[in-house]
């Protein structure tokens, strides 16, 4: 069976998910993921990593957003290596995209990076807009 993808959305995709597994040869991997992350969250993520890279410091040394954003996942448990760069003179960052987030899973690192910058000085423009 090649892959495939199914977005639970109605009863008739739910029982074609069903078909499925009944009919999947022993060994076919099957993964279960929560709803994907919002345009809002994703929008919420990049303010609040824009905000940060241009306030913060971290062992002192300033970050891009990318950067930043692979220092969070890493600090909420995500697994994220720094690999050698092509050039050797850099790393880059290789493991879990924020993409892949779930709502939930997205919501935790949100509220974590909410509490860091609350306890780093760093002020998140979006709140300011918002209140």
């Amino acid at each position: 069976m090649p892959r495939q993808l199914l977005i639970l959305a109605n009863e008739s995709v739910r029982e074609r998910a069903v078909d499925w597994i009944a009919k999947a040869p022993v060994g076919t991997r099957i993964e279960f993921k929560g709803p994907k992350r919002s345009l809002e969250q994703n929008a919420k993520l990049w303010a609040t990593l824009t905000d940060i890279a241009s306030q913060a410091t971290h062992s002192g040394r300033k970050y891009t957003t990318d950067q930043w954003k692979a220092i969070f996942l890493n600090a909420i448990g995500r697994e994220i290596q720094f690999i050698p760069a092509l050039d050797g003179q850099s790393f880059i960052p290789w493991g879990q995209s924020s993409s892949d987030l779930s709502k939930d899973e997205m919501s935790e690192l949100l509220a974590f990076m909410e509490a860091w910058c609350a306890e780093n000085g760093v002020t998140l423009h979006y709140i300011e807009k918002a209140a």
